[in-house]
């Protein structure tokens, strides 16, 4: 689609590492700690990246509605066309309260459903991670080198599967899920880190049996896809954000093949 260009992917780019300066201030100087009404934590940083994504967004040549997880009520709804930016400010504000570092912005642009832009970047490890349909998937290092990346493919047939954890939810309905998958190791890890680092080709399997939002999963989702991998409900099918009103996902699997 013409509408997304590198120009559109990197100015979004751009915003997301502007939230991410804002949330290193208040990681620095040290933070209070809100609960929000599903008993959810709630930062300063939070609440300062999220003005900077809606400040950035707004003054883009393209304007869409944003649905940001720290302004639910103040979405519209979709354009007519079904777009819309589906923004998690701060992912991970659990892993940002335990200061281990494996947190991230997330920025999406949601056509029909589908994540056709994504950007996340983990500012206390100074990378990012970007995509936009049909400009391929990319890494961009702490020092600002940018490298494609592409998914693992299925494990040979003598090398276990290298699955990845929640590290903040644990779920009982993951050993059973892992006893039909076979031989494998397991790695924990926060926020959409997850799906990212099997877009890159370092795992193979993320298995989600547990709550999640559209906005947690939406801009990874877009970099997975663009490197060649799927995010799939239990069902076998992909993982949408046709309606924003539901704001869950169901249970998915994110495959790096």
């Amino acid at each position: 689609m013409a509408l997304i260009n590198q120009a559109l992917l990197d100015a979004v780019e751009g915003i997301a590492r502007d939230a991410g300066d804002a949330i290193m201030r208040v990681y620095a100087h040290g933070f209070s700690v809100e609960e929000k009404e599903d008993k959810s934590p709630l930062t300063e940083a939070d609440k300062a990246a999220h003005n900077v994504i809606v400040a950035g967004l707004q003054a883009l040549p393209v304007q869409f509605p944003i649905l940001s997880e720290e302004d639910i009520e103040g979405f519209p709804g979709a354009d007519a066309e079904g777009r819309y930016w589906l923004v998690d400010p701060l992912d991970g504000t659990k892993e940002f309260i335990k200061r281990n570092d494996e947190f991230t912005v997330n920025i999406a642009l949601i056509e029909n459903g589908k994540p056709v832009l994504g950007v996340v970047t983990a500012p206390a490890l100074g990378v990012g991670y970007v995509a936009g349909q049909g400009l391929g998937a990319f890494k961009i290092e702490a020092d600002g080198q940018r490298k494609a990346i592409s998914v693992a493919g299925k494990p040979k047939a003598e090398a276990p599967w290298r699955v990845l954890g929640s590290r903040s939810h644990p779920s009982p309905d993951l050993a059973a899920w892992l006893a039909q998958l076979g031989e494998y190791t397991m790695l924990p890890m926060g926020s959409s880190l997850k799906l990212c680092i099997i877009a890159e080709g370092f795992a193979d399997a993320y298995p989600r049996l547990g709550p999640t939002c559209l906005w947690d999963t939406a801009a990874a989702h877009a970099v997975v896809l663009e490197a060649g991998g799927r995010v799939e409900t239990l069902e076998g099918t992909m993982l949408n954000y046709v309606n924003p009103n539901e704001k869950l996902n169901p249970n998915f699997v994110v495959w790096g093949c």
